[in-house]
Parts: structure tokens; C-alpha cells; sequence
């Protein structure tokens, strides 16, 4: 018998996620297979309760069960869901929740894409161990959850007794899971196979070259939220973690230890993060040579700098421009994509 998958589905879910892993599923083991194959898994789209569903996006889907018609399912898989703040993770559906606790007791393998792991955290599958999620939602699930080990660099965690719980991180990061899936229970031939049909790839290099950093802003500290303003605009300066200190009015070591608590972050690394990010998006949009870029963002030494990068982003600055930095044909007439325009200014000093 093909495994039955139920992906489930809230109202805060997008549609891409929940017809990828859909259709993936649903192909492998058959999909133009010489000669012909058995499914390999049978994927059902689940819901509270029968009916239209509207979607966060304004998609509506129509769900196959409803979940009074399952007692019994071998995978269950959360879809991405947009939570950004705690009100709206606690706004989601509490059936939904409880209903996926259940069926982790009934042995069910379970799994989760993107901010997905929000949702088993919520159901209490989490406490204790350890997952991913997507780099945005990094804030609110630390804030919420500060007894589940986050690996936010990281593309696939696997936890629980028999590794019965799998969460994948980015949002493309399904694909790696789905192909996961395939190769545990069809093997890797049929991965590879389902891999190259659909021309997906194993981002092999974890979340750290996608992620935004310094992002930071959910959380209630309000001199932080000023300094982080503060910071976007000056640190150019050159001592900017002791200038930040002093527009905070707060004693240096007060100020570190709010810094810290409200971002996550030093007030130095936030800094660096910053420069890093400019520097991200000049290798974006630009062709300056990688020392040169080094230079605008506050880096004399080239080879400090590439460390930096490659610490912060896990790939070396020529890497992420390779993979990052828009085709030419894509360019063609574009103004947003011009050489030089950046997010915010060059700076000087640490």
C-alpha cells in the first residue's frame, strides 16, 4: 500500500509549499517511470474542517479530509505557516495543533517545512530537543520557545526516538525534505530520479548564505529599536559599538546586556552584520573586486574580511556572488539593479 501523507493545512499557510511537496510526493514511484511504477506514497491535503479553505495569500484550496476522518496516517506534513509575531502563532488553529500531538502518539512520522516547526513546537513535540526553521522566524520562535535547541543555519534536522520527527528550514528547503522522504522509503535511486526530474537541488551549504542578518526587530525594547535605527545610519563611525552606548543613555555594560537580550546579537556582531549585509548585496548588484568591497564596508585587510563573510554567511564572498548576483539578461533595462545601489552606506572602523 502507497504511504499515506496528510499535509495539513492552516489558514495561515501559502499554497506553494502544500502543491510542491503534493506533487512531488504524488510522483515518485510512477511519474514517467520506464517501465511504469506503484505510487509510493499517497499525499492527502487536511483540514480542520471540510470545505473551501482561504488562505493567508487570498488562494483558496479545497482540503480532501478533514481531520475527524483520520484516526490513522504514516506521515504527517506542516506546510509553512506566515506567523510573524506571538499574537499570530496563538492565533493559530488550536484542532489542527492538538490533531498533530495525536497522531506523533499514533506513531506517525512527523514532519515540518519552514516556519512549519512553529507549529510542532506549539503542539509540545519540540520541548527538549532540537529543530530548525526559517531565518525569519528565528525571533519569534526563541522569544516563544527558549527550551527547543534552534539550528537556524541548518537546511534538515531530524529528532525524537527513531528520528520521528523531521523539520527542514528555508522555504525551498521542502524540496530537500521531500527528497528525504523518497529516499528513505523508495530508496536513493528513486530520489535521484524524482531530484532530476525536477530539477531540485540539495542546498548543501545550510541557510546561513540565504539568511538577512541583523533583522531583528520583534521584541519590545524600545532604546534598542532606536539605537538599531541609529545604527543603520552611523556606523560608519569609528568607534561605533562606544558611540551606540552613549546615544543609548545607558551605562555600557546595561546596554550590552539589553543589546544582547533584545536581538541576540553583541552590539559589535550586530554591526559587523550590518557591514556583511552591505557587502551581500554589493556582490549582489555589483562588479567591484572583492577587496574592494572589503574596503567600503570597513575592511582595509582583504583577507579579515573574507573570513568575516565566510563565517557569517558560511560561503567566501566570491561564492555568494557566483550564486547570488543577477544575470545579465535578467539586468537588461532594470534600474533597481544598477551597480552601486545599496541598501545603506559604507562605513569605517571595527
Amino acid at each position: 500500500m502507497p504511504i499515506r501523507v496528510s499535509i495539513v493545512v492552516f489558514r495561515e499557510c501559502d499554497p506553494s509549499i502544500i502543491y510542491g511537496v503534493f506533487d512531488t510526493l504524488w510522483a515518485a514511484g510512477r511519474f514517467f517511470k520506464v517501465p511504469p511504477g506503484e505510487p509510493l506514497f499517497e499525499p492527502r491535503i487536511v483540514a480542520a474542517e471540510h470545505g473551501p479553505l482561504e488562505l493567508i495569500t487570498g488562494v483558496s484550496i479545497v482540503p480532501q479530509d478533514s481531520i475527524d476522518d483520520i484516526e490513522q496516517t504514516d506521515i504527517v506534513f506542516v506546510p509553512n505557516v506566515i506567523v510573524l509575531t506571538p499574537e499570530e502563532l496563538h492565533a493559530l488553529d488550536r484542532r489542527l495543533v492538538a490533531w498533530i500531538a495525536k497522531m506523533h502518539q499514533n506513531g506517525a512520522l512527523i514532519c515540518s517545512a519552514c516556519g512549519g516547526s512553529l507549529v510542532l513546537a506549539a503542539a509540545g513535540l519540540l520541548s527538549g530537543r532540537e529543530t530548525t526553521t526559517h531565518w525569519s522566524h528565528v525571533p519569534v520562535f526563541r522569544r516563544e520557545f527558549p527550551d527547543v535547541r534552534l539550528h537556524e543555519d541548518r537546511i534538515l534536522v531530524q529528532t525524537g526516538d527513531g528520528h520521528s520527527i523531521i523539520a527542514c528550514g528555508g522555504a525551498s528547503s521542502w524540496q530537500d525534505l521531500s527528497l528525504l522522504l523518497i529516499a528513505r522509503y523508495g530508496g536513493s535511486e528513486e530520489a535521484i530520479r524524482i531530484s532530476r526530474f525536477f530539477l531540485y537541488q540539495w542546498h548543501r551549504d545550510g541557510q546561513l548564505p540565504y539568511a538577512s542578518m541583523a533583522a531583528n526587530v520583534v521584541h519590545g525594547d524600545g532604546v534598542v529599536l532606536k539605537c538599531q535605527a541609529w545604527l543603520a545610519e552611523n556606523y560608519e563611525c569609528a568607534d561605533v559599538v562606544a558611540e551606540v552606548a552613549r546615544v543609548s543613555g545607558l551605562p555600557k555594560r546595561t546596554f550590552d546586556r539589553r543589546f544582547r537580550a533584545a536581538t541576540g546579537y553583541s552590539p559589535l556582531a550586530y554591526v559587523q552584520a550590518l557591514r556583511i549585509e552591505e557587502a551581500k548585496q554589493m556582490l549582489e548588484t555589483g562588479s567591484a573586486p572583492v577587496d574592494a568591497i572589503g574596503r567600503e564596508v570597513g575592511y582595509e585587510d582583504a583577507s579579515s574580511f573574507s573570513r568575516l563573510f565566510r563565517r557569517l554567511t558560511g560561503i567566501s564572498p566570491g561564492d555568494y556572488r557566483r550564486r547570488f548576483r543577477i544575470p545579465d539578461y535578467a539586468r537588461s533595462g532594470s534600474q533597481d539593479a544598477r551597480p552601486g545601489n545599496r541598501m545603506v552606506k559604507g562605513s569605517k572602523g571595527n
